[in-house]
């Protein structure tokens, strides 16, 4: 197994990260917050974590967390889509869909590329 491929790949700048925020552009501002806890049924991977784009009125735009389970699909689906699953999920926007934790830096990968691309659509200015 190639050393990126490892599920803890990248765990401590994640974890490095926590409580940290930034403005991006055009009074988006991101936060992450990353803390180490028992691996779990919910948590295999170990870790709970929270990171959010927020517009200039504070509403979040962007989330990837694994605070809870997401409530996704409708109906009877709604429940036999929870079970088996972990609480990794993605909140775009108002729509929550699951997301399929690989590694700490794909989650940072994925979750930049998102932020790039809202900022991409807002007219602002990538600023690093």
């Amino acid at each position: 197994m190639a050393t990126g491929d490892r599920p803890d790949f990248g765990i401590e700048t994640l974890l490095n990260l926590h409580g940290w925020s930034h403005e991006v552009g055009g009074g988006f501002w991101i936060s992450v917050k990353a803390v180490r806890v028992l691996p779990n049924e919910g948590r295999p991977h170990g870790i709970s974590y929270s990171l959010t784009m927020h517009g200039a009125g504070g509403e979040r735009v962007l989330g990837y967390d694994n605070a809870h389970r997401p409530d996704i699909g409708a109906g009877p689906a709604r429940r036999s889509r929870r079970r088996g699953r972990g609480r990794d999920h993605r909140h775009l926007r108002g729509r929550v869909t699951w997301y399929d934790f690989e590694t700490p830096v794909k989650l940072l990968e994925d979750f930049w590329y998102d932020v790039q691309k809202i900022l991409e659509e807002e007219g602002v200015p990538w600023t690093e």
